[in-house]
């Protein structure tokens, strides 16, 4: 069963890297997913895919897959642009701006 090594992005909501920094083994669905027809849930006869592992560092997820005989595929994050700005936060309050600060 195929399954991939990833580094989780972290969330939309918040500018956060909560839960980013560990690498995650997780498997690909065999079987699609279907509704029940009487409440409406779905389900899946494939319960690999409910498995999703936590390792420290690449090495150790495949490290991992290999000792199981797991079929993994390996993507590696997308660096971040650092947002630098030269003032900082400090800046949107000093005293000695030369613009009109509005909103």
């Amino acid at each position: 069963m195929p399954a991939r090594i990833y580094k989780p992005a972290r969330s939309a909501m918040s500018s956060g890297t909560a839960k980013t920094r560990k690498w995650v083994l997780e498997f690909v669905n065999d079987t699609a997913r279907e509704v029940d027809p009487l409440m409406g849930w779905t389900s899946s006869s494939d319960t690999q895919a409910q498995v999703r592992l936590t390792f420290p560092t690449k090495e150790a997820a495949l490290e991992y897959a290999r000792e199981h005989g797991i079929d993994a595929v390996v993507q590696d994050p997308k660096p971040r642009k650092t947002n630098v700005r030269p003032g900082g936060y400090g800046d949107n309050f000093a005293t000695n701006r030369r613009a009109v600060w509005t909103h």
